[in-house]
């Protein structure tokens, strides 16, 4: 059997020596506009998956297939070294957001630009150029002596539209997804100097409301006064969900909710924050959340409900005094462990209806969701994954909570029966789902350097 060589040495070398190709193949899975929510996009999101399937075969995969689903396909390919060795599956998703509103973006959003020693485009963090980093970290493995562990790669094409039929694929492939532990980079560290672990992700609950008073336009003018505007409705409604204490309001949604212990939020405010440098970033002057709770606490371990998008009327150039017949709203709420997303779905649309004065009607839709959840601290894979950032960055990680959502990783334990290693690479500030999202060229070259590190440990600690 050859000699594995995964000390940081060779690895570096490696990388080096390829760091230009790695560029240069990012660069090209970028260009793909894999937007998986419009079907306009239809043939570009086939196409990206064809090319993840390519490149996973360039690296040394085997057994790679675009596997069909109902919607788009899921790229799968695996590396078996030996079946004694414990075997790790890398999740990662190859659609990306809507890049609109286009004018905002700097350069083209599928046209990759470095700016700073920073690469600017959709998808460059989320995931495309997290995931990829596993896809060079494998070539890398396997052109320096072998696998440490068994990989099996599952990259998929609906993460950012619900991964419906993500879940129907686990169901019906448990043998052939069958391993030890999950690991995915799809997170956020706290900073390059202050690498973290995010050991838990809230859940997702995602509605959109839409409110209808009158057959019609109106004019303004004319009807004014007299009859219910659904803007002004819909903005009401949506208002009294938060009391003066930015407490939501919907009867029931705390019930769930389990309260960090004082040990706990302690622990969790030890991360480095700085308030005035998160407002700077932001450009605002004051923060806004539950009372009672700090940022870190209100970002990742307390539930919210949010308006992620609200129109109706005319909203064109110039003026056009109408009251509108419509007015929608798309709302997202996250979840925190403990939360059903199904029973705040249902808990939500009860209160929407209930509020809605008899003057307009209202409709509830759920669009998706996903179940919160927390990864274990004491596993052989988190100590693996500590130990891999460790010695590749010099300093131990910080555990952390994230704020976002992953649904799939409450699947992944349902149906497999093994727990998932969050280790991400990105920051957050590199503007995912908005306009100039970027992902630090230093990041992608230091996630290819780790992760190699993580299957040597994580192979290592479960021999013992």
């Amino acid at each position: 059997m050859l000699q594995i060589d995964l000390d940081m040495q060779h690895i570096k070398q490696y990388v080096e020596q390829h760091k230009q190709r790695f560029l240069d193949e990012l660069f090209e899975l970028l260009r793909f506009p894999s937007v998986s929510a419009d079907p306009k996009y239809k043939a570009d999101v086939l196409t990206t998956a064809e090319y993840v399937a390519q490149k996973l075969r360039d690296a040394g995969a085997d057994k790679v297939e675009v596997c069909a689903t109902a919607g788009y396909p899921i790229v799968y390919g695996e590396k078996i070294a030996d079946p004694a060795k414990p075997t790790v599956l890398v999740y990662g998703h190859y659609d990306v957001q809507p890049a609109d509103p286009l004018e905002l973006w700097k350069t083209p959003p599928f046209e990759p630009t470095i700016r700073d020693g920073k690469i600017y485009a959709r998808g460059a963090c989320d995931d495309k150029g997290q995931f990829y980093m596993h896809v060079k970290a494998f070539e890398l493995m396997m052109q320096n002596g072998g696998l440490p562990c068994n990989i099996k790669f599952m990259i998929e094409g609906e993460e950012e539209v619900g991964s419906s039929n993500l879940a129907i694929f686990v169901k019906a492939n448990k043998e052939r997804l069958k391993a030890d532990v999950v690991l995915i980079s799809d997170t956020s560290m706290i900073s390059m100097e202050d690498p973290s672990l995010e050991t838990g992700l809230r859940g997702l609950s995602y509605m959109e409301v839409e409110v209808t008073g009158p057959n019609r336009d109106l004019h303004s003018g004319v009807y004014g006064g007299a009859v219910a505007n659904p803007a002004t409705i819909l903005a009401k409604m949506i208002a009294s969900m938060h009391d003066e204490n930015n407490h939501i309001t919907i009867p029931g949604f705390y019930n769930d909710v389990v309260d960090l212990t004082p040990a706990e939020r302690k622990a969790l405010n030890e991360a480095p924050y700085d308030e005035e440098e998160y407002k700077k970033d932001l450009d605002v002057k004051e923060l806004w959340g539950e009372k009672g709770y700090t940022t870190l606490e209100r970002t990742g371990t307390r539930p919210t409900l949010e308006v992620n998008g609200i129109w109706g009327g005319y909203t064109g150039e110039g003026a056009k005094t109408v009251l509108p017949s419509k007015a929608s709203a798309k709302i997202s709420m996250r979840l925190v462990p403990n939360q059903d997303w199904e029973k705040i779905s249902e808990m939500f649309a009860d209160h929407v209806k209930k509020i809605a004065p008899a003057s307009v009607k209202v409709k509830v839709t759920t669009h998706h969701g996903g179940a919160p959840a927390v990864t274990p601290t004491d596993s052989v894979a988190y100590k693996a994954a500590q130990k891999a950032i460790a010695e590749s960055f010099g300093k131990d990680p910080i555990p952390t909570r994230g704020g976002g959502s992953i649904p799939i990783v409450a699947l992944f334990e349902a149906e497999l029966g093994i727990k998932t290693v969050l280790m991400g690479f990105g920051l957050d500030s590199d503007a995912l789902h908005s306009p100039n999202e970027k992902y630090d060229i230093y990041n992608y070259y230091k996630g290819i350097e780790t992760i190699p590190l993580f299957h040597k440990y994580f192979a290592e600690l479960s021999s013992k």
